[in-house]
């Protein structure tokens, strides 16, 4: 007789052996789309952002960083077509040495140290007199004062060449009225220069002054209610108050009328042709001659590049002058 247990017969349905894997074969299920290894979507939140702005990017290196490229491989070359050569630093070399480009220079740096500080002290005067609420027809004033900046440049410049006329010019009859001779505006050096401020300022001073008075009426009423209340007078409300509250402004109304006037073309080409006697060439009229008058576009560009190198000088000086002080 044994005494072994009997056999206990498996329970229906148990699983008694691991499942055999899935063939891969025809029947087999296939991972969805977005999941499978190896295929990646176009459009993610990674590479939307990428998509859109990719027109700007190559918008500006077609537009913009190809030709500043192009024409600094043609400051180093001489000659145009199938004579072109490669000649170093040749052409920087003869600018140094070339006394028009430093009589042009000068003429620029002339213009820039009288009419900037005339043309943004002007605006800020004209600037404080809009905002003041004893002005009657303020938006009608300010309207004036911006339309002179709508004009284009070549016709103010054809404006002013008529007004400064020396013999049936409108100036020189005004000045006739208080027993003052005519002035040779267009035919003098040094009244030659005064004309060409006088055209800048008048064209650009409302353009600066609307960006002041929009800065002024940016400043907290409170600060100089809080200052009057120290006992503080109009004076030291604008030493202690306007001027620091229109700091930024103030550095980029310098910035941007430095650039501008360093980059001077349209009025003396139209008023003067940079004479009488070279007094009011400018660098960038000396480039134009150079590129389009004898078609030495090795040296324009050298002289483009230098125009920028001074241009990122001044730039940067300014902004450390001027800028925040933190």
């Amino acid at each position: 007789m044994s005494l072994a247990p009997p056999e206990r017969a498996p329970a229906t349905g148990a699983a008694t052996a691991p499942a055999p894997a899935v063939s891969a074969g025809r029947g087999a299920r296939r991972p969805a789309g977005p999941d499978r290894p190896g295929r990646r979507r176009l459009l993610t939140r990674t590479s939307v952002p990428y998509l859109l702005i990719m027109p700007a990017v190559l918008g500006f290196a077609v537009f913009k960083a190809y030709p500043i490229a192009a024409s600094f491989w043609i400051s180093l070359t001489t000659g145009n077509g199938d004579a072109q050569r490669f000649a170093g630093l040749a052409n920087y070399r003869r600018l140094l040495a070339d006394p028009l480009f430093w009589t042009a220079l000068r003429n620029t740096g002339l213009i820039l140290v009288v009419q900037v500080p005339l043309m943004l002290g002007l605006a800020l005067l004209v600037a404080l007199g809009l905002n003041s609420a004893k002005v009657w027809l303020r938006p009608l004033w300010r309207l004036g004062v911006f339309v002179p900046s709508l004009t284009g440049l070549v016709a103010a410049g054809v404006m002013f060449s008529v007004i400064l006329n020396r013999d049936a010019g409108l100036l020189n009859w005004v000045l006739s009225l208080v027993g003052i001779d005519p002035v040779n505006w267009l035919g003098s050096p040094f009244w030659a220069r005064v004309g060409i401020v006088l055209v800048i300022t008048w064209h650009y001073t409302g353009y600066n002054a609307v960006m002041y008075l929009a800065g002024l009426q940016g400043i907290p009423k409170e600060l100089y209610e809080a200052a009057m209340v120290d006992g503080a007078g109009p004076v030291r409300r604008f030493l202690a108050i306007t001027l620091p509250q229109l700091r930024p402004i103030l550095l980029l109304t310098v910035v941007l009328s430095t650039i501008g006037t360093l980059q001077l073309f349209d009025e003396p080409y139209v008023l003067t042709g940079g004479g009488p006697d070279n007094a009011t060439l400018t660098v960038t009229m000396y480039l134009y001659d150079n590129g389009f008058t004898y078609f030495d576009f090795g040296y324009a560009s050298a002289l483009a590049y230098a125009l920028a190198t001074i241009v990122s000088v001044l730039g940067i000086l300014q902004v450390r002058l001027m800028g925040e002080r933190r």
